[in-house]
């Protein structure tokens, strides 16, 4: 796992699995860990750093409900765990779904000693919406939907970082996910325009946080990707992202949305 400053009140930490992130930030005296790494040193590792760093957890927020992005209560397990709206109806129709992938991951990858992932008593946060950290700061939310069925990106004004969940990452192609869908993905990458353009910093789900010129390029390429495979086309894959994983991505993509090659 490593640690990123990114200002003196966002610090990234980035999973040695998946590049997944989670990111910590404050305002005076109370903050936030939005998402979660995903192996238990690693999440053990995150009281300890919050506490050298000077970065409360008053509570944790989620950006989407896929398995690992929730698991920060293992590393806070009496923190409060908040998540937008959608999430919480999806992780309510899906009741243990999260915990069984959790296991089907630590089986595959032979992690044992982990202690159960509790999800009980979420709250629920109305998205687009505000959420106030510290004495004046707010947290804006904004809908985030297209990759998953669900999704929040997470902009903090007085910080300029824009924590997106799983989109806008260098590492990745636009995933289009079982409950997803092309249209939602698109009307998301445009919401996030204003954003991106205002940021000093954006945090994607899986990869390093990213600087404005990048995430503008990888927005653009984005945006042409997902525009290509709602119209039906077979488009090819970003220069930078065609490694064997994405073009397995890519024909996921393409099957789900029933685009002939």
């Amino acid at each position: 796992m490593r640690a990123l400053a990114v200002n003196q009140d966002v610090i990234v930490v980035v999973s040695a699995i998946w590049q997944t992130t989670a990111t910590f930030v404050r305002s005076g005296e109370e903050g936030f860990l939005i998402d979660s790494p995903i192996m238990p040193e690693e999440l053990d590792a995150l009281p300890s750093l919050s506490e050298q760093a000077g970065f409360p957890v008053s509570g944790l927020l989620c950006t989407h409900a896929d398995w690992d992005h929730l698991l920060g209560r293992l590393a806070f397990p009496e923190a409060s765990l908040g998540v937008g709206e959608p999430s919480a109806e999806r992780l309510r129709a899906e009741p243990g779904a999260a915990q069984r992938k959790l296991r089907s991951f630590d089986e595959e990858h032979y992690v044992e000693g982990r202690p159960p992932l509790r999800l009980a008593a979420l709250q629920s946060l109305p998205v687009p919406g505000r959420l106030s950290i510290g004495d004046a700061a707010e947290i804006e939310l904004h809908p985030a939907s297209g990759h998953t069925a669900d999704g929040t990106a997470f902009w903090m004004p007085w910080t300029r970082v824009l924590v997106c969940g799983d989109y806008l990452s260098a590492v990745e192609i636009p995933m289009i996910s079982m409950g997803g869908s092309a249209d939602e993905y698109l009307a998301t990458l445009r919401r996030l325009t204003p954003l991106v353009e205002a940021a000093e910093m954006v945090v994607p789900g899986h990869g390093t946080p990213l600087g404005p010129e990048q995430a503008g390029r990888i927005l653009a390429e984005d945006l042409d990707y997902v525009t290509a495979v709602a119209r039906g086309e077979d488009p090819p894959l970003p220069a930078d992202r065609r490694t064997t994983h994405q073009k397995e991505i890519h024909a996921d993509n393409l099957s789900r949305l029933g685009v002939q090659k």
